[in-house]
């Protein structure tokens, strides 16, 4: 069997007073009993990390500061007394937040700068080709916007983030386990803004990338196309523009052009839609879809959260680097208590392997 290929992770813990460092600690030493060619670079603050590391009854000493990333993908994996390390970059410029910055469920503006500090410092890595794929852990969107960091005004999550500073003309958000992959074609929007910013080359963009995920997620060698449905925005599709005409002003004319792209890409990918959404997604969890394009936020993750919570990754499709993403909040409630789940934050750790190998 041919060894697996080297992949080197960029990790921003998220916010330091959620549970963000706990799951990114805990993640690192899990990933790396199941895939031993997996190198982690936790960018953040070396304190809180300290504190999780406490939490999680794991010695803080293991724990080690490095002054760039090359410097933690050649550092011992081991030391004398058979204790595997784990590497912190702080990145340049930031300082060492104090306690009472980085207090469990106190999120202030020092916490909120420092995480948008984190997710630059750890993005910049992976753009620069000093690491191979971006994880990131789960922020304060307020925190961030509250901050007064530049670039934190009006910051509305990772990806419309991610998409401005990377230049990405197009960016799809997608959630993905192995039950359920989904993806939208709207995000952060409220709901009343979310009909009218449904249009063809939106429908197109998220169906495009959803099959491009999938047909990279195939098996190697498997040859036989896989089903994507695209869902309905109205109930029952729009009963033919009774119940509202988005199926066929935008939806059934997304599909048109995301079929011609995914021809033109070589994908084995087949669209199906417009489905009615509480059809395509029973359906999907039966396995009849390999994936579905979702209009709207909640339209997606009310099904994955009822599928796949704590388990559930967040992908970034269409940027030039690799992200993925724990597909929960930083739950201020068990913050410091050493009882987070990392099983999201393990997930995405190795979706990101998987997708960069």
């Amino acid at each position: 069997m041919k060894p697996r290929a080297l992949v080197r992770l960029a990790v921003s813990i998220g916010c330091p007073c959620g549970i963000g460092p706990e799951v990114s600690l805990a993640g690192t030493i899990a990933l790396r009993k199941v895939d031993p060619d997996a190198r982690v670079l936790l960018v953040g603050d070396l304190g809180a990390l300290r504190a999780a590391a406490r939490a999680l009854d794991v010695d803080p000493s293991r724990l080690v500061r490095v002054a760039t990333a090359e410097e933690a993908w050649t550092m011992p994996r081991r030391t004398a007394a058979r204790s595997s390390l784990v590497a912190v970059l702080e990145p340049a410029g930031t300082k060492a937040l104090a306690a009472a910055d980085r207090r469990p469920g106190k999120p202030g503006r020092a916490a909120g700068a420092a995480q948008l500090a984190w997710i630059d410092a750890a993005t910049d890595l992976v753009a620069t080709h000093a690491a191979d794929a971006l994880v990131t852990g789960p922020v304060s969107k307020d925190a961030i916007a509250r901050s007064g960091a530049p670039g934190s005004r009006g910051f509305l999550g990772h990806t419309e983030h991610l998409a401005a500073r990377l230049g990405a003309p197009e960016v799809t958000m997608a959630f993905h386990t192995d039950r359920l992959t989904t993806s939208l074609v709207t995000t952060h929007l409220p709901l009343s803004a979310v009909p009218r910013a449904i249009r063809p080359a939106q429908v197109a963009r998220a169906a495009f990338w959803t099959a491009w995920l999938v047909d990279r997620l195939k098996p190697r060698g498997a040859r036989a196309h896989a089903s994507v449905a695209v869902a309905a925005l109205n109930p029952h599709a729009g009963e033919n523009g009774l119940l509202g005409d988005e199926e066929a002003r935008a939806i059934a004319p997304g599909i048109v052009l995301a079929r011609r792209r995914i021809a033109s890409a070589g994908l084995a990918v087949d669209l199906e839609g417009p489905v009615p959404a509480e059809s395509a997604f029973r359906l999907a969890a039966s396995g009849r879809y390999a994936a579905v394009v979702a209009m709207y936020h909640d339209q997606a993750t009310i099904p994955m959260k009822l599928l796949g919570f704590g388990e559930a990754v967040n992908v970034s499709l269409g940027l030039p680097i690799v992200r993925t993403s724990v597909d929960h909040g930083t739950a201020y409630d068990r913050a410091g208590k050493g009882t987070a789940d990392a099983r999201g934050m393990i997930e995405a750790m190795t979706l990101a392997t998987r997708l960069a190998r």
